[in-house]
């Protein structure tokens, strides 16, 4: 084995979307950082459907963009694809989906990732850890070298003992066609932590010329539709999608055979993701219906392949022939890539702080599809909060972290570390309990600020927010004062913008001196202005909940020892850890009655310490 020379302060495991996600991160942040993937040709490569966003997901990608981060702004550079769902609803539920240029968002982001300061890219395989006295000190490779370090972060995706599943047929792959990760995770078992298993799938790929589109709807792209704050230039030309669907004879045809599906059989041990789950699932749980939507996604502008949206399976491939050509003009579909059901190794959440630091191991962190949830964007969250906590811990600066109150990554991060999983984890608008706060829309004026003080956002770009920030605050103050007569009243603009049916382009054509500061900031105005009675609830809410955030939980805290406290609570609590006493009552088996209890004994050992 050979040391490699150079000591790296990050070393980042795996080249997904959490792993491009925490590199960049811990690279800007001034961090000299080491990203070692499989394969370079596979930096984030997208496994299952090339798109990005979705409900809530969409939320996210703008909360990684308002931070730093780089989804967003690769995103809207390789886009040919957009729209925002639930327009017909209420604004904290609209959630932005891009489709995107599968080749170009890999060659985009390995180009932005190859020209950051302070980030080095290396292929290769790692196949342990070398941990001295609970600290990473190594980290090994199945070329033989060592790579110097204290901080790592894993973020292996579905890559850790991954097997795939068609029909009766496994091999073992962290994806098809790509090798699976065999060691790592025997040897994270061995030095104690708990691992589990789940499940996840992709639907099969068809070429353009066998798909009837006439026998389909179109959806044309929306062009209003963007990701990242900052304006991205995007020459790539549009495509529509289209949408069709299952018929009875697909219900028929799946019912006959399900139990040749993986799934079905008994082959497949981990749960899958119930919020997505494959068709012949959909069939099983929704018997009722008739047929099921499906739609029919471009890969990219270079390629003649589409995705089947919802068609996920681990049916043989003669089964899958079957089912496909059944489909509403599908009939004569040509299938370039087959589907398949892939099982793989993940970290249990119990075992994760805030900071996404293991408890375990010191300088040790995990972040995406490894700590038991799906899909990119959950991912590459994950990623970097671990990167600019990890970039922090070499800096030996406070850590970063952020609440449920303040975004949709904090609500993940604080659900992965009181809850347990028991199958994979998918962010939904549902999850948030003040969700109108939480807008896609405002993910700048929540978290800019806390991205230019970590490090990530440039003084350019902060200074421009700010002037922002300045102009809605001089909007808002203007919109209270400035009035009109209606039927011999005196209205000010503020009640006027209230109404439902008047909008901020209402009151720019009424009176000139307010400002028009373009399409997505005159809506944050109107969304503020018309649901400021709901916000001010909720932000009345946060407070009252307030104080037991603020109540800090030590990491080596005590449970067996208080008087009172039920044996259910003290196992979870063991279990979990949780950092604050607010994170403690929302852990599934602790009631009202043992925060209280837990909250009079932190004030005794208070009270002990400081006399």
């Amino acid at each position: 084995m050979w040391n490699y020379p150079e000591k790296y302060d990050v070393i980042v495991i795996g080249a997904g979307h959490a792993g491009c996600e925490a590199a960049h991160a811990s690279a800007k942040i001034g961090a000299k950082t080491l990203l070692l993937t499989m394969n370079l040709d596979t930096i984030a490569k997208m496994s299952c459907n090339p798109s990005i966003g979705g409900t809530a997901k969409g939320h996210i990608v703008r909360e990684i963009d308002a931070l730093g981060g780089i989804m967003g702004i690769i995103t809207d550079k390789t886009c040919i694809h957009s729209r925002l769902l639930n327009r017909s609803k209420g604004p904290s539920v609209r959630s932005p989906r891009a489709q995107i240029d599968k080749v170009m968002y890999h060659l985009e982001m390995k180009k932005a990732l190859e020209e950051t300061e302070n980030l080095f890219i290396k292929q290769a395989t790692v196949t342990g850890l070398v941990v001295e006295n609970n600290q990473i000190t190594k980290v090994q490779t199945q070329e033989q070298i060592q790579y110097l370090t204290e901080t790592v972060i894993i973020t292996s995706g579905t890559f850790m003992q991954g097997e795939i599943f068609i029909g009766h047929q496994s091999f073992t792959g962290g994806r098809l066609g790509d090798p699976s990760c065999k060691k790592l995770s025997p040897y994270l078992q061995d030095i104690g932590f708990d691992i589990g298993k789940l499940k996840t799938g992709t639907p099969a790929r068809i070429h353009k010329r066998s798909i009837n589109f006439d026998a389909t709807e179109i959806q044309h792209t929306e062009t209003d539709v963007r990701f990242s704050f900052e304006l991205v230039e995007n020459h790539l030309e549009k495509q529509p999608c289209f949408i069709t669907y299952t018929t009875d004879e697909t219900k028929k045809i799946i019912q006959e055979d399900l139990k040749k599906s993986a799934l079905f059989s008994g082959k497949i041990t981990g749960k899958g993701p119930r919020y997505c789950p494959s068709i012949e699932d959909k069939i099983v749980r929704f018997s009722d219906k008739s047929r099921h939507q499906l739609f029919l996604e471009p890969e990219g502008n270079y390629t003649n392949e589409y995705y089947i949206n919802g068609l996920s399976t681990s049916m043989p491939i003669e089964t899958q022939k079957k089912i496909i050509s059944s489909v509403i003009g599908l009939e004569n579909a040509e299938v370039m890539r087959w589907a398949y059901a892939i099982e793989y190794d993940y970290i249990k959440s119990s075992q994760l702080q805030q900071t996404l630091e293991t408890k375990l191991i010191k300088g040790l962190y995990f972040a995406g599809q490894v700590n038991g949830t799906t899909g990119y964007e959950e991912a590459a969250a994950q990623g970097l909060i671990a990167g600019i906590n990890a970039a922090l811990k070499t800096q030996k600066r406070p850590s970063f972290t952020l609440s449920r109150s303040e975004c949709y990554i904090g609500v993940m991060i604080d659900d992965l570390i009181t809850k347990e999983l028991f199958e994979p984890y998918r962010m939904f608008t549902s999850r948030a309990e003040h969700r109108l706060l939480l807008r896609q829309d405002n993910a700048d004026l929540r978290l800019t600020e806390k991205g230019f003080q970590a490090g990530l956002i440039s003084k350019q770009r902060y200074e421009k927010f700010l002037e922002k920030k300045e102009a809605i605050q001089s909007i808002k103050e203007n919109l209270e004062t400035y009035y009109f007569t209606e039927n011999n009243q005196k209205v000010t603009f503020k009640k006027w913008l209230a109404r439902p049916d008047v909008s901020y382009q209402d009151v720019l054509n009424k009176h000139k001196s307010f400002n028009d500061l373009g399409k997505d900031t005159n809506e944050q105005i109107e969304y503020d202005i018309k649901y400021e009675g709901y916000i001010k609830r909720q932000q009345k809410e946060i407070e009252k909940l307030q104080h037991l955030d603020n109540i800090k939980i030590p990491l080596d805290f005590s449970y067996e020892e208080i008087s009172g406290l039920r044996n259910e609570a003290k196992e979870k609590l063991k279990l979990f850890s949780p950092p604050t006493l607010g994170a403690a009552s929302r852990i599934l088996g602790v009631s009202i009655a043992d925060i209280s209890i837990l909250m009079i004994a932190l004030k005794k050992q208070k009270t002990k310490v400081n006399s």
